[in-house]
């Protein structure tokens, strides 16, 4: 934004501090004035005597005198103003230099501003706080532009390199081409919708409703069952009536995405899946838990990540397209909750949803 030239803030407090000093001396004067005026004594002979004057002999006298202290008040608050604006407006540009650097887009720089606390070493504390949480967020936005090109381009290039073979190789079977382009097409469209989901719950814009993450779990749990039995997993489900306010179809999708991750990344044989829904004090808690291999503390804090997956998930046949867990993180924190990430002792993972809780409805 392009502005007129102006003063300066530090040429402004220096008029300040003059003009109110003068003001101050100019109003000191005035009282000795008006005291000398009502007294009529001045001393005006040699030996130091008080001798009885009239005031029209005091005026001529005081008025120099007067004018002179008022030079030196205006030029030492002049003087004094801008060296004391100076100092105190220090910090001020050390603070515009790390905007002005934020801005061409160097966002590592710091001011750390030494000192006691106060208003401007508050601002400061607040910048470089701002700063690190903006330098995370590009970098975090960075990783994910670049997982998400990469993961798109996998399913492409796949589909290029059977187009390839089948042109080169007439005699293939057409039949296995279409299922092996069937699947990587299916890929690529659950990838672009997991995006566009991500990209939707970020944002926040939806709709509220009171929501029973008890029921929610069941319907979860009624639709992945299939895909339970199919893995020899079994699912537990047990809880009171859980309610927030919230999505309910983004909700939903937390709930499934938490219980096919506890499906597909659960152990090879007898696999247990359990599913729990509570309320805390202020709370609405949903849980899900899963037997597995053992996990690192590590690992766990970085599952919530676009595209990250343990070793064992990249080849499954199951493994998504990576963005289960983060879309659950971005449907948690666009409702205000809190998600938690706990490697089991025996292995596995235990998954902790905290919701703000809602009144139930009352029934009609």
């Amino acid at each position: 934004m392009r502005r007129a030239p102006g003063l300066s803030v530090r040429l402004k407090l220096t008029l300040s501090y003059a003009g109110f000093l003068v003001l101050a001396g100019v109003l000191l004067l005035a009282a000795v004035a008006v005291v000398l005026w009502q007294a009529r004594w001045l001393m005006v002979n040699d030996q130091g005597s008080w001798v009885a004057t009239p005031g029209t002999v005091f005026l001529p006298k005081f008025a120099p005198w007067a004018a002179g202290s008022m030079t030196f008040l205006l030029v030492f608050g002049l003087l004094g103003g801008w060296i004391l604006a100076g100092r105190m407006l220090a910090p001020m540009t050390r603070i515009t230099h790390a905007a002005r650097m934020a801005a061409d887009g160097s966002l590592a720089h710091r001011i750390r501003l030494p000192g006691r606390r106060d208003e401007f070493r508050e601002l400061a504390d607040a910048f470089d706080a701002m700063l690190e949480q903006l330098e995370a967020h590009v970098a975090e936005q960075r990783r994910f532009a670049a997982n998400a090109s990469h993961e798109l381009r996998t399913p492409l290039a796949i589909s290029k390199t059977l187009l390839d073979v089948a042109r080169t190789d007439p005699d293939r079977d057409p039949d296995e081409l279409i299922d092996r382009l069937q699947a990587v097409n299916t890929r690529a469209i659950d990838l672009t919708e997991a995006l566009l989901l991500l990209s939707r719950a970020g944002q926040g814009s939806f709709s509220r409703e009171h929501v029973d993450l008890s029921l929610l779990a069941e319907e979860a749990t009624e639709t992945l069952l299939p895909l339970a039995e199919k893995h020899g997993v079994t699912i537990e489900t047990r809880g009171d009536i859980t309610t927030t306010d919230g999505s309910q179809a983004l909700l939903l999708q937390l709930t499934t995405n938490l219980v096919h991750n506890a499906i597909v990344h659960n152990l090879p044989e007898q696999g247990t899946v359990w599913v729990t829904t509570g309320v805390r004090p202020g709370r609405a808690v949903l849980i899900v838990e899963n037997t597995g291999d053992p996990l690192t503390p590590e690992l766990a804090s970085t599952l919530t990540e676009p595209f990250q997956r343990g070793t064992e998930r990249v080849h499954t046949s199951h493994a998504g397209v990576g963005l289960g867990l983060a879309i659950v993180a971005t449907i948690t924190h666009a409702h205000g909750g809190i998600l938690t990430l706990t490697p089991r002792a025996g292995g596995g993972l235990r998954v902790t949803v905290e919701l703000v809780s809602a009144a139930p409805l009352a029934d009609h």
